[in-house]
């Protein structure tokens, strides 16, 4: 007798193939068998026809604080999500001292868009080096399967305190992260992330201290991950990592190198496309680099008082190291700070996350009950009836309203045709759900959904059985994930249950359930009727419904070469 058996479904098995139909059983938390009127089960699920395909593997998560007070990491399984991978860009919180855990929450509160109250209040500091941490997640229990990166930025911490954003590494300081990154991969972690981009900014803008390595410091520490023959080297690169560096670092440990974030501007059309190419062409010389791209359109929610989308800016670092709102509003209302922010604007024009396309940049929310009629408008028309420059506009708005107005802006990727000329390259790793982050902002954890929704469904972009293996079995692949991503005997029962027809990530909505109440956008699922995680329910079609108290998921930390 099986522990469960889903009958009656068109089985997606992972790997690309067209769907068969017929039975799953489960017993023990495995795939027992797959074929034709299976036998009896303590439990059984009508299918009815609808789809039945491994649960997603989602690549680009930062839930390293939430998972521990949250377990189950929600929004994730209740969207399809299985298995998730931690510690991306490498602002993981271990290892950490005591001593540096306030200074790297305030960094995730800048970097991540995460509340600083929520962090101070969430999370649970029961360890210090980066296996603790896998052995707290693992004696705690965690709801969906995890794995976790090594982190660049909290090494380099550990390492060198606050002049880990200040300077250099010495020889010996690189030794001494080049040893915890080798404990790391001992300990289990799927490989070593690190960030060079730009937009990635600390407490007061002060660069995350990843980007602070210089090119012997970043070669030591892929070097040390790839001695065990295992890891993959993720990167969210910035101007100064070119694809031919990394493809020399790609040769050098003979690793697989994943590159965030492959996104398309409207403004610099052809940049993506170059990018990708480049990619391309180091894989067919036997060097195995992989563009991470996302297949959901990048806006934001923001206020003045933390607006992610400009401060790659330089111009912006004035108001990213004001100490108090009066500082901040008195640098918001100087004409010279504002012509340097517009001179950058010109200048970098479709090189930035934001490049003045007021026309994507819309008001949300009003704080005066007098300015709601003003809600859903972009800020060119409005820009435009006040017979203001557009950024003179929106910054006087803002201050009208003590910085509480809530915009939108639509960044990048929001071209279907450009877009879904890069969805379609099979070699795209396509994830960056940045989930766990930016909570504030916006709201990606479903991006699986919509991959097989609005792109499979709609669009025609990918067959179902091709987005189904995109977010299943090649990400299995990918990370070294062994008997999971593919509907097999043997493999782990991490199932999703969907109706094609329907399927979608629902709209999102406002929640303030984060420790200390903070705030977060969330989302629930269209058409997903069933997510099992190693075989126990986690979510049906009205959302979340495992026990709280359930631990069903498993931290990872043994992957394939």
């Amino acid at each position: 007798m099986f522990d469960l058996v889903i009958r009656d479904a068109e089985i997606f098995d992972g790997s690309g193939t067209k769907p068969i139909h017929g039975d799953v059983g489960v017993t023990n938390g495995k795939i027992a068998a797959i074929g034709p009127k299976l036998g009896t089960a303590k439990e059984s699920v009508k299918a009815d026809g609808l789809a039945l395909a491994p649960g997603i593997i989602d690549g680009h998560t930062h839930y390293d604080a939430q998972i521990t007070w949250d377990p189950f990491v929600d929004p994730s399984p209740a969207l399809g999500v299985t298995t998730t991978v931690l510690g991306n860009c490498g602002f993981t919180i271990a290892p950490c001292k005591p001593q540096d855990r306030d200074l790297t929450m305030r960094h995730l509160t800048h970097v991540e868009g995460m509340s600083l109250d929520a962090l101070r209040a969430g999370i649970r500091w029961e360890f210090e080096s980066f296996p603790q941490y896998l052995d707290m997640l693992e004696k705690n229990g965690v709801g969906p399967n995890v794995a976790c990166f090594a982190g660049h930025s909290a090494i380099r911490t550990f390492v060198m305190g606050t002049d880990a954003t200040e300077r250099a590494s010495t020889e010996a300081e690189v030794a001494q992260m080049a040893d915890l990154v080798r404990d790391a991969m001992k300990a289990g972690a799927v490989g070593f992330a690190s960030s060079t981009a730009e937009a990635h900014n600390g407490e007061g803008g002060t660069p995350m201290p990843s980007r602070l390595a210089d090119d012997r410091e970043l070669r030591t520490l892929v070097r040390a991950m790839s001695e065990s023959g295992k890891g993959v080297y993720m990167l969210t690169k910035g101007s100064k990592t070119s694809i031919p560096y990394l493809e020399e670092i790609a040769a050098e440990a003979k690793r697989p190198v994943v590159i965030a974030a492959l996104f398309h501007s409207n403004t610099n059309p052809t940049a993506s496309f170059d990018w990708l190419r480049q990619v391309n062409e180091a894989r067919a010389r036997g060097h195995a680099l992989v563009a991470q791209t996302s297949c959901c359109p990048l806006s934001m929610d923001f206020t003045f008082k933390s607006p992610y989308l400009f401060e790659s800016m330089q111009a912006w670092k004035p108001a990213m190291a004001a100490h108090d709102p009066a500082e901040l509003e008195k640098i918001y209302r100087d004409p010279a700070w504002r012509a340097s922010v517009r001179a950058e604007l010109e200048a970098k024009r479709g090189r930035l996350l934001f490049n003045s396309e007021w026309n994507k940049l819309f008001v949300v929310e009003t704080a005066k009950a007098e300015n709601r009629a003003l809600e859903g408008a972009t800020l060119d028309v409005l820009a435009k009836q006040a017979g203001k420059d557009p950024l003179d506009f929106i910054l006087d708005f803002a201050l009208s309203e003590k910085l509480d107005t809530m915009f939108v802006a639509q960044l990048l990727h929001n071209d279907d045709a450009a877009v879904g000329k890069i969805l379609a390259d099979p070699n795209t790793h396509i994830s960056l759900s940045d989930a766990g982050a930016h909570l504030t902002f916006f709201c990606d954890a479903g991006f699986g959904l919509h991959l097989m929704g609005h792109w499979s469904r709609d669009l025609g972009v990918l067959d179902l059985p091709q987005a189904v293996h995109r977010l299943t079995g090649q990400p299995a692949k990918l990370f070294g994930i062994e008997g999971r991503g593919l509907l097999r005997e043997g493999y782990a029962a991490d199932l999703m249950l969907f109706d094609p027809t329907t399927v979608a990530r629902g709209p999102k909505r406002r929640a303030h359930d984060l420790p200390a109440g903070a705030a977060r956008l969330t989302a629930s699922a269209v058409g997903l009727h069933g997510v099992w995680i190693n075989g126990t329910k986690a979510a049906d079609e009205k959302g979340f419904c495992a026990d709280p108290k359930a631990r069903p998921g498993e931290v990872l930390r043994r992957f394939a070469a």
